[in-house]
C-alpha cells in the first residue's frame, strides 16, 4: 500500500477518534470499570489479529473503495451528531462503530469488506449495550439461577428460603447484588463463545450451538457457585463462605465455562457425519513467514477514501461551533419534607438498604408504609434521577417484581377518573401479584419532565427526545402497593388504592417538577 494511501488512512481514523473521543472515553471506562464489560478491552485486539490472520488474502485483494461507505461515514456521523446534543453516549458509540465499518468499505469496497465481516462484527461486543437493555435481559437469567442454586444447596439437606435474588441462608444472606455477581461473565464468555465459534470447523448448527450454550453455561456455573456458597456456609461458617464468594465469583467461574465450552466442541466434533479430530477441528491458522506466495495487488487511493476524510473532516469542524450543554436540572424539593399525613392516612417512612440503593443509583427517593384504623396500609415508593444519561434510570416493577419472589398474575393497565396528573385523569400500569397465599395490588407510573408514562419503552423515547430538545433527563418512578386481605376481593384493594392516589398524587408537584 502507498505512503499516501496510509496517509489518508491514519489521518481519517484519527478524525474520528479526535470527534469521537468523549464516548471513546466513556466506553474504556465502562470496560474497567463494569466486570461484565471488562472483555472490551481486548475485542480490538481481537479484531485486529482477526485481519492480521488474513493479511496475504488481503494483499492480492484489489481494494476498490467504495461510496457505500462514504454513506456509512455520513450516516456515522449524523448520529453521532444527536448523541452529542442529547449527551447519550451509547448513541455516539455505535455511531463510532458504523463510521469504522464506513471508512474501511470506502477504503477496500465490497468484495474485501465480506472477507472482513467477523473481525467487524465482533467490534459490536465492544459497546456497552444501554442500562435498561441488561437489566430486561438479566433479570429472567438472574432468576432462574437462582431457582437452580437453591435446588443444589437443598440437594445437601441444607435449609434455605429464596425470595426471589434473595437467598437466605440462615447464617447468612446473599443479596439480590451478590447473587447476580456470577451473571456479570455472561457477556464476556457470549464473545469467547463468538470467537470460538470462528475458529471450529464444524457445520454452522455445531457453531451456533456453541455460541448459544454460553447462556445457559452461564447461568448453571452461577448456579453451582451459589450452591457452594451454601454448603460452606453450613460446614465452614459465614468467614469461609465471604472469602470464598470473594475468590470464586470472578475468574473462577469464567475459567471454569470456558473449559466447558471447550468440552462441548470437541463432544461435537466427533458426532455427525462431518466428525474430525479435535485438531482438524479447532485450530488457529496463521499467515505464513517470510515472502507472499503471490505479489501483492498495486495500490491506488479510492477516491471513496478521501470523501470520507472530508466528511469527517467537516465533522469535526462542525462540532467545534456546537456550543457545550450543560444539562438542566431543575430545583425541587427534597423527599425528605413529604407530607407524613395525608388526610387519614399516616406514615411510617422507611429506608432502602445499601446494596439496592447501589444498584438503583437514584438521587433521591421515598418510601413508606401508610396506614389507618381499619384497613390494609399502602406501601409508597418514588425514585427520582436528576440525570438520566449516564445509565442511571428508574428500574421497572415489571423487572423488579419476580426478582422479589412475587409472581404477576394480571398485568394491564388502568385509568383513575378522580386522580388528577400532570395530563388530565392519572392512567396507571396495573398489576396483582402473588407469593404462596399472599396476594398485592401494585399501581406504577412513570412521571418524567410533565409526562405520566406507563410504556416502559416509551420511557425511553421520551428521554431521548427531551434530552436533545429539552436538556433535560431528570424524571421519576412512582409505585403504590396494598395488601389483598383474606377473603377480599381485590377491587377492594383498587379502591383503596385509587383513594390513596386522589391525596398523595397532587403533592408529588413540588417533588417531581414538570
Amino acid at each position: 500500500m502507498s505512503s499516501i494511501s496510509w496517509l489518508i488512512l491514519l489521518a481519517t481514523a484519527a478524525l474520528g477518534a479526535v470527534v469521537l473521543w468523549e464516548p471513546i472515553r466513556e466506553m474504556v471506562a465502562t470496560w474497567f470499570g463494569s466486570p461484565e464489560y471488562s472483555h472490551g478491552v481486548l475485542i480490538p485486539v481481537i479484531a485486529a489479529f482477526l485481519v492480521w490472520q488474513r493479511k496475504e488474502e488481503l494483499g492480492r485483494s484489489a481494494f476498490t473503495g467504495s461510496w457505500a461507505g462514504v454513506g456509512l461515514v455520513v450516516a456515522g456521523a449524523l448520529l453521532c451528531l444527536v448523541g452529542h446534543l442529547a449527551t447519550v453516549f451509547v448513541i455516539q458509540q455505535y455511531a463510532l462503530v458504523l463510521v469504522i465499518y464506513g471508512i474501511i468499505l470506502s477504503f477496500t469496497g465490497w468484495s474485501v469488506f465480506r472477507k472482513l465481516w467477523v473481525p467487524l462484527l465482533i467490534l459490536l461486543f465492544m459497546v456497552p449495550l444501554p442500562r435498561f437493555v441488561l437489566a430486561n435481559f438479566s433479570s429472567q437469567l438472574q432468576l432462574a439461577s437462582s431457582e437452580i442454586g437453591v435446588w443444589v444447596i437443598r440437594l445437601f439437606g441444607i435449609s434455605v428460603y429464596r425470595e426471589g435474588n434473595v437467598i437466605d441462608l440462615g447464617a447468612y444472606k446473599l443479596q439480590v447484588a451478590e447473587a447476580c455477581d456470577g451473571l456479570r461473565y455472561l457477556f464476556p464468555l457470549m464473545t469467547l463463545g463468538f470467537i470460538m465459534a470462528y475458529f471450529f470447523k464444524a457445520a454452522l448448527w455445531k457453531r451456533l450451538l456453541v455460541f448459544l450454550s454460553s447462556i445457559p453455561i452461564t447461568i448453571l456455573m452461577n448456579s453451582f457457585r451459589i450452591g457452594v456458597i451454601g454448603v460452606t456456609v453450613e460446614y465452614w461458617g459465614v468467614g469461609m463462605a465471604e472469602g470464598f464468594l470473594h475468590d470464586f465469583q470472578g475468574w473462577v467461574v469464567f475459567m471454569a465455562s470456558a473449559a466447558l465450552m471447550l468440552g462441548e466442541m470437541v463432544l461435537l466434533s466427533r458426532i455427525g457425519s462431518d466428525h474430525r479430530s479435535w485438531r482438524d477441528s479447532f485450530s488457529i491458522d496463521l499467515p505464513p513467514l517470510g515472502s507472499q506466495s503471490a505479489p501483492a495487488h498495486a495500490r491506488t487511493v479510492p477516491v471513496t477514501l478521501v470523501a470520507a476524510a472530508a466528511v469527517m473532516a467537516a465533522f469535526a469542524v462542525t462540532l467545534q461551533f456546537i456550543p457545550a450543554r450543560a444539562e438542566a436540572i431543575p430545583v425541587r424539593g427534597s423527599f425528605g419534607a413529604f407530607p407524613p399525613q395525608l388526610g387519614v392516612w399516616r406514615a411510617r417512612e422507611d429506608v432502602l438498604e445499601p446494596v439496592y440503593l447501589q444498584v438503583l443509583r437514584l438521587n433521591d427517593y421515598y418510601l413508606a408504609d401508610y396506614t389507618q384504623p381499619g384497613m390494609p396500609g399502602v406501601n409508597m415508593y418514588v425514585a427520582w434521577y436528576d440525570s438520566q444519561r449516564a445509565g442511571q434510570s428508574a428500574h421497572s416493577p415489571r423487572s423488579c417484581i419476580p426478582g422479589g419472589g412475587w409472581k404477576i398474575v394480571e398485568l394491564g393497565q388502568r385509568e383513575l377518573p378522580d386522580v388528577q396528573g400532570p395530563q388530565g385523569p392519572l392512567r396507571v400500569n396495573r398489576a396483582l401479584v402473588s407469593f404462596g397465599n399472599q396476594q398485592q395490588v401494585v399501581y406504577y407510573w412513570f412521571q418524567q419532565r410533565g409526562r405520566i408514562i406507563t410504556n416502559e419503552y416509551a420511557v425511553k423515547v421520551f428521554l431521548f427526545w427531551d434530552a436533545l430538545t429539552r436538556n433535560r433527563t431528570d424524571g421519576a418512578m412512582v409505585r403504590l402497593t396494598t395488601t389483598v386481605a383474606k377473603d377480599e376481593d381485590p377491587t377492594k384493594a383498587d379502591e383503596r388504592l385509587a383513594e390513596f392516589a386522589a391525596l398523595a398524587v397532587p403533592q408529588l408537584s413540588g417533588y417531581i417538577p414538570e
